[in-house]
């Protein structure tokens, strides 16, 4: 594998030295608030518009590709384009930038809401932020319905896809797989609806990267199937060299080794980012594991969307509220700061390695009409998930109680009316107004909430 420095001028072929980028790609990583749409907006404006790095076709073909994987597409994205440029040493450090000040952030955050989150203040804090958090997730399925249900057959996948994962629990990959299957058969036999939408594709040959490629594809470009089995053996070895190791200290009870399978097990279905899978992580960490409450999981949700970085970083925080919870033998800090790093890594390692080893012949498959079909079915199916996410949240946050319903093959969680939280509701519906009424920006709507939050808690209303 290798990791050398591309330097500025003809031997870069774009001119763009590696310090420069690293200015950059910390400029895109503090900036990178929003969720997945606000960070592919910022690389978009940066990248594409400001720097004119890349062209839109290629930023485009590179989204695609990324949004087909599994993992926070966003981050995926950033490596791809620091790999093109900069080979492998560009993808670590655009891929590592965008994720830092997640990781710092988070911890901090998760610090703070170990040690003071049973203090009224905190409560009160956290109890507005969840209600802007419902209106953000049910924004967000707004704005992905809004760019991928295009036509019927799109709007029928994505209310299969939430009918399926909703009502009867199929498995988040079986939704996945059988929806990039549909749009793949549908692409192939001509059907326009699985047609992706129009953008600008013009080929902006001043663009950086495209002037590099258009000068020779450069080596680290190129296919080479026995460098792609030396990269990925070296990325594969990273990633779950750590996760047989705990297995083999420690049994597979053990709350290290319980994190390192869940999560790398989450980074193989992550799909469609954050807010597509946290619904099963939430199920899975809140009813099997029992390592948080559901408010809890909104919590780190809500820390999740005021730090920078990708939203996926909130499974640090569910790594660490396990760790601390059941510490093994160490310390209750220590033992959640390495459950928290540990899900970091098992969770953005494999990120890494789809770039360095599937990049090469994705840039091969560029206009690929089989491709272009599959995601387009994919990102259908994925506003159904997001909008199974968003009751899911809504029920845990407006309801006090709520009643499992298990009649074959039903399975759901079903409110009980009777016990709507109305102060919870007020929140919910003021943060919605706030967002699509007057359109104010995230940061503010989740600033006014926890604010709203700390009032109510002072006259007595929570």
């Amino acid at each position: 594998m290798d990791i050398r420095t591309v330097q500025a001028g003809a031997g870069a072929g774009h001119g763009v030295s590696f310090g420069e980028a690293f200015r950059v790609w910390l400029r895109v990583a503090y900036l990178s608030f929003g969720g997945p749409a606000g960070q592919i907006a910022v690389m978009h404006r940066i990248l594409v518009e400001e720097k004119k790095w890349i062209s839109e076709g290629r930023f485009l073909h590179a989204l695609n590709y990324c949004m087909l994987l599994p993992g926070p597409e966003a981050q995926q994205l950033a490596t791809y384009v620091g790999w093109l440029m900069h080979r492998t040493a560009g993808g670590l450090m655009a891929g590592g930038l965008f994720i830092l000040p997640g990781i710092i952030a988070i911890m901090g955050l998760s610090y703070v809401y170990a040690a003071f989150g049973n203090v009224s203040f905190v409560e009160a804090l956290f109890f507005g932020l969840k209600a802007a958090v419902l209106a953000i997730v049910v924004e967000a399925v707004v704005r992905v319905g809004k760019r991928a249900l295009r036509n019927r057959i799109m709007i029928a996948l994505a209310g299969l896809a939430f009918v399926a994962i909703f009502f009867f629990a199929v498995p988040f990959p079986v939704i996945i797989i059988a929806a990039g299957l549909i749009g793949y058969a549908g692409a192939r036999s001509g059907r326009p609806e699985f047609a992706p939408a129009g953008h600008g594709h013009g080929g902006d040959g001043g663009a950086a990267i495209d002037s590099m490629l258009g000068e020779g594809v450069p080596d680290h470009v190129r296919p080479n199937t026995g460098r792609a089995i030396r990269v990925g053996a070296v990325w594969l070895a990273l990633w779950l060299v750590p996760v047989i190791a705990l297995l083999m200290a420690f049994s597979q009870a053990n709350v290290f080794s319980q994190i390192a399978l869940f999560f790398s097990k989450m980074a193989l279905v992550t799909f469609g980012g954050a807010y597509a899978v946290l619904a099963y992580v939430a199920q899975q960490a809140v009813e099997h594991y029992h390592w948080l409450k559901p408010h809890e999981m909104l919590d780190g949700l809500g820390m999740a969307e005021t730090t920078p970085g990708p939203l996926i970083m909130v499974l640090q925080f569910v790594g660490f509220m396990a760790a601390y919870r059941d510490p093994s033998g160490l310390s209750p800090m220590l033992a959640a700061t390495l459950g928290g790093l540990l899900a970091t890594w098992v969770t953005f390692t494999p990120c890494f390695l789809w770039i360095f080893v599937g990049a090469p012949y994705i840039e091969r498959l560029r206009g690929n009409t089989g491709l272009a079909g599959a995601l387009s079915a994919i990102t259908a199916a994925v506003v159904g998930v997001i909008l199974n996410l968003s009751i899911w949240f809504a029920l845990h946050t407006l309801f006090r109680e709520t009643v499992p319903v298990h009649a074959f093959p039903l399975n759901f969680d079903r409110p009980v009316l009777g016990s709507v939280d109305i102060p919870a509701l007020v929140l919910a519906i003021a943060a919605a107004t706030a967002i699509f009424r007057f359109k104010l920006g995230m940061l503010t709507v989740l600033a006014g909430s926890c604010v709203a939050g700390v009032a109510l808690r002072l006259a007595g209303v929570i």
